[in-house]
């Protein structure tokens, strides 16, 4: 019993370690990034800063327009539609 309460004690210590590991957060591959910045340009938007898988969508940081506006977008994962456009101030 003793020994069981061991292991299972060690195996949960090391599977709480291990989430970080496993989070969504990544950058897109090359093919990903072409295809999200040609969304972006078709869009209207000129420039960006970071792009990143998180949470399950593509996020794109500080997306300027032409006319200097900028935003923080969430792009669908699969069709890279825009789904949430937040104005940064």
């Amino acid at each position: 019993m003793r020994q069981t309460l061991f292991t299972v004690l060690l195996a949960s210590t090391f599977g709480l370690a291990a989430t970080p590991a496993l989070a969504s957060d990544r950058p897109p591959t090359e093919a990903e990034r072409t295809a999200i910045e040609k969304v972006l340009r078709e869009q209207g938007y000129v420039s960006w800063e970071e792009i990143e898988f998180d949470d399950g969508r593509w996020e794109v940081d500080d997306a300027r327009t032409r006319n200097g506006l900028e935003y923080d977008l969430k792009l669908d994962p699969r069709t890279l539609a825009i789904v949430r456009r937040v104005r940064d101030d």
